[in-house]
């Protein structure tokens, strides 16, 4: 039997109180996730990290993207941004990209590319772009459009460029899409505006194309108008059977009437040649005006034959007489610019050469004007002192220059006539002693200078001025002595 006493009684209000708390956690569970969920909107991508897991292939993953559809995410282990998806419009101005044949060229272009919704591009695109703004990777991407066009145009020549451009956008797209993708981008779209070359190249292609373009066009009047004067001579030809026919046709019924008639009726005789005669003058004057109508279509044909002939033959001189003077023209050009390009650079050396000159005197001038400073500053900045420091140094210097001053004579030969000695002197020992007398003294050299020699070094004394007695020798010269002085 149930035992009664074991219940145990639960109040209305405790029952109410338990319901409510239920219901207040469940509502609670239920708000939190709501909360945690994130819904994808189609123009980003959901980027879920923090603690991921390993992905499929059991390597651990940096990060979830979703593009589109919702992902719950957990509270304090994960986090989220968004991958904004909006086309970004990127202006590429390149300039004097070399080409295959070494010629540079311009090519401005829009490229529009945006964060790639591809499986595996999105991980690029989260672990390299999250967290930029769309002008950080606009100019990334701009950097990596720049380094492609320039490696495409560097493997293609300008007729490829110029003629092909399905080639050339292939190639670009190819290129930058794969680099893109490095990052996490896509290629949405290229346009190149214009191609453009310094030296004139792609512009000299598009005059060779309209020259030949209007000779093929003179060339294919003339051939029609061969062709109609063809047509007009059969016509003519056909025209001369056909009446040639009919005039057969209509002299044999006449023939043969003019019998019946003659056989039938010898009364008409009369008539019958009569009729016979006109019919005759009749087919004469019939034929005289078909050879004249002949000869007159076969002039017509001649002439305009001639004319063709004539047309066809200044087409062909005139345009080859164009080509050759585009031809003249565009060489003419290149040695311009030929001619121009080696005066630049000469120009350029010699600027430099003379920079070099002016920066190398600049430098020598400076360390003097420093050391000269430096001299006055030991000085106590008196420049008087400053000046006997640097004769002091130069002194030496001075005196050596004016004792070589005779020393580099070279004598080949010196014939002395001496009578003897003078005075304990003889005139050999007087004519070297003047050699060196003839060097000028320190003070004199100062003066001629505009200099003065510092009192340090000596004063100038007043050279009194001695007189030379003449001796008269009343006895002929006893001894002439020859000595040669030979100094090699």
């Amino acid at each position: 039997m149930f035992n009664l006493s074991k219940v145990t009684y639960i109040s209305p209000e405790t029952v109410g109180l338990l319901i409510a708390a239920v219901v207040i956690i469940v509502v609670s569970v239920l708000i939190f996730i709501v909360a945690r969920i994130r819904k994808c909107p189609s123009d980003k991508i959901l980027v879920v990290y923090g603690k991921i897991g390993n992905g499929k292939d059991g390597q651990k993953q940096s990060a979830i993207c979703l593009h589109g559809g919702a992902k719950f995410v957990w509270p304090v282990v994960q986090a989220f941004q968004y991958l904004d998806l909006t086309p970004l419009s990127i202006q590429v101005d390149l300039k004097s990209a070399l080409s295959r044949q070494n010629i540079r060229i311009d090519v401005p272009s829009r490229f529009t590319v945006g964060i790639s919704t591809e499986q595996g591009v999105m991980q690029n695109a989260a672990e390299r772009l999250l967290g930029l703004r769309l002008s950080e990777v606009q100019e990334l991407a701009k950097d990596i459009i720049f380094g492609q066009l320039r490696l495409v145009i560097a493997q293609m020549e300008i007729e490829e460029i110029n003629t092909d451009r399905d080639k050339f956008l292939e190639a670009v797209s190819s290129n930058v899409e794969t680099e893109l993708k490095k990052i996490g981008l896509r290629l949405i779209n290229v346009n190149i505006t214009d191609i453009n070359d310094e030296s004139g190249y792609i512009e000299a292609l598009g005059k060779e194309a309209a020259a030949k373009a209007i000779n093929d066009a003179k060339k294919t009047v003339a051939e029609k108008n061969r062709d109609g004067s063809i047509g007009e001579a059969n016509a003519l030809r056909e025209q001369r059977i056909q009446v040639a026919n009919a005039n057969s046709l209509a002299i044999a019924g006449e023939n043969k009437a003019l019998g019946d008639i003659s056989q039938s009726d010898a009364t008409r005789k009369e008539i019958v040649a009569e009729s016979l005669r006109r019919s005759e003058t009749a087919e004469y004057i019939a034929k005289a005006k078909t050879k004249e109508e002949s000869y007159v279509a076969e002039q017509k044909a001649e002439i305009a034959r001639a004319e063709r002939e004539k047309a066809t033959l200044q087409a062909d001189v005139l345009i080859k007489a164009e080509i050759e003077k585009e031809k003249i023209v565009i060489a003419a050009e290149a040695d311009a610019e030929d001619t121009r390009r080696r005066a630049r650079g000469e120009a350029d050396a010699i600027f430099a050469k003379l920079d070099a000159e002016a920066k190398g005197s600049y430098e020598i001038l400076t360390k003097q004007a420093e050391g000269f400073l430096k001299l006055i500053g030991a000085a106590n900045h008196n420049t008087d002192a400053a000046v006997k420091l640097l004769i002091a140094d130069k002194l030496e210097k001075l005196v050596e220059l004016q004792v070589n001053a005779i020393s580099n004579i070279k004598f080949d030969k010196i014939t002395v006539w001496d009578s003897g000695s003078k005075n304990g002197e003889s005139a050999t020992a007087g004519f070297a002693s003047s050699l060196l007398k003839s060097i000028p003294p320190l003070n004199d050299l100062f003066q001629s200078a505009g200099m003065k020699l510092p009192n340090f070094l000596g004063t100038s004394t007043e050279e009194g001025t001695e007189t030379k007695e003449e001796v008269t020798k009343t006895e002929p010269v006893k001894k002439v002595s020859t000595k040669k002085v030979t100094e090699k």
